[in-house]
């Protein structure tokens, strides 16, 4: 079962262009030649490094994207590994990814944006009746006449 897998690796920074060309020749020949299949090839050029890695500062970035299986895979690696020119590898399974990230995308494009749906035109609230409503101050004084006038008994 081929899966997609991101392989990216550092080169010696001192590696002459041909040399170069003939290592990532290499290096494809075995995917094509295992039954896998190279979809990508970038070169990211020269750029330093994080840290010293065997004694180099800087090295060569090549990232290829392939769709091999997981025997295939571990040859190359196997290969990386023992190849001088190398001087550091890691491979990344991206098939899971691209499957969730297509499920989101999926998903995202199922609702509708708000932006996208028409506004509706404004509903004007139901005209209310008049209510007949008493004034507040009038109807104070006349509370509070009845409880002055009230008798309090204990």
């Amino acid at each position: 079962m081929n899966r997609t897998y991101e392989v990216m690796y550092i080169v010696r920074p001192d590696l002459e262009e041909a040399d170069l060309e003939k290592l990532i020749e290499g290096f494809n020949t075995v995917v094509t030649n295992g039954g896998g299949e190279v979809t990508n090839i970038e070169k990211l050029g020269r750029r330093r490094l994080a840290y010293i890695v065997r004694k180099f500062q800087d090295g060569i970035y090549i990232l290829l994207h392939i769709s091999a299986d997981g025997p295939l895979v571990l040859e190359l690696e196997r290969r990386l590994r023992v190849t001088e020119q190398v001087i550091k590898f890691i491979t990344v399974r991206t098939d899971e990814e691209n499957k969730r990230l297509a499920k989101v995308k999926a998903l995202r494009d199922s609702k509708v944006k708000v932006s996208a749906q028409q506004a509706p035109a404004p509903v004007a609230p139901p005209a209310a009746a008049p209510v007949a409503a008493e004034p507040v101050a009038a109807a104070e004084p006349a509370a509070a006449a009845e409880s002055e006038a009230a008798p309090v008994t204990a």
